[in-house]
């Protein structure tokens, strides 16, 4: 499942790998000491970078979902180097090979605030790959709203990873004080616009190839509280306590 923004819209081809030597995840030794959902207090701690969900995908695969951070930008541009040309162009709007270093630093330009973004690792995997991607990114400090993407490689989409991803940044968003997200797709993204929908995302424009769609934050936290195709949501929604 790809869903993206046009300024940094998301795609779900391509693979990139997440180092090994730390507890979490095997993520960078920096990131070892993080919270996992199994250990989480019954209230929310408030370092929401340290959290770490384990939970799996709908074919019992285990996932492990965490914040992305600066360490990730080899893994980034090795993700993008693999995409096929297609790839790109639905995560980019463009066919470049190699992504302009602005592109990155936008990416990993993650502060939990005007740019929240988590990835999902395979865990189970030798090389402990990264298999999908989520961002929140908000123009202005004082901004209630930010715009919304998500990408899932394509061996793993089907697998209910987007709404893992999707729940823990709704989330993520409703305590960083938003209220809702913005999104903009391509029109022929059915597999998109049908999670956006699903979680009560309502049309807010159309334009020559895409579609833009605003998401009630508390709305969409609360369709995925009734989900029950997604077993994997109950350790997401148990990462952050009594929240909803």
């Amino acid at each position: 499942m790809v869903l993206g923004f046009v300024r940094l819209g998301f795609v779900g081809h391509g693979r990139f790998t997440v180092g090994t030597g730390s507890k979490a995840c095997n993520v960078p030794s920096a990131l070892a000491n993080r919270r996992t959902a199994e250990t989480m207090p019954d209230k929310l701690d408030e370092n929401i970078a340290d959290i770490v969900i384990h939970t799996v995908l709908n074919n019992g695969m285990p996932v492990c979902i965490r914040t992305v951070n600066a360490d990730d930008e080899a893994r980034m541009r090795d993700g993008i180097a693999q995409m096929s040309e297609r790839s790109r162009y639905l995560r980019f709007f463009s066919g470049f090979v190699t992504p302009p270093d602005r592109v990155i630093d936008s990416l990993l330009d993650v502060d939990g605030d005007m740019h929240i973004a988590w990835g999902a690792i395979l865990t189970d995997h030798p090389e402990k790959l990264a298999i999908g991607a989520v961002h929140a990114i908000r123009s202005g400090q004082d901004d209630d709203h930010a715009e919304f993407s998500v990408a899932v490689l394509d061996d793993y989409q089907g697998l209910g990873l987007s709404r893992l991803l999707t729940a823990t940044l709704l989330i993520n968003c409703r305590l960083a004080g938003m209220e809702t997200l913005d999104v903009q797709t391509l029109s022929e993204n059915r597999a998109a616009i049908s999670l956006v929908k699903s979680l009560g995302g309502q049309r807010s424009g159309t334009q020559s190839v895409t579609s833009d769609f605003q998401l009630d934050i508390k709305t969409a936290i609360a369709a995925l509280h009734d989900e029950k195709d997604t077993p994997g949501l109950a350790r997401v929604l148990a990462a952050f306590g009594n929240f909803d």
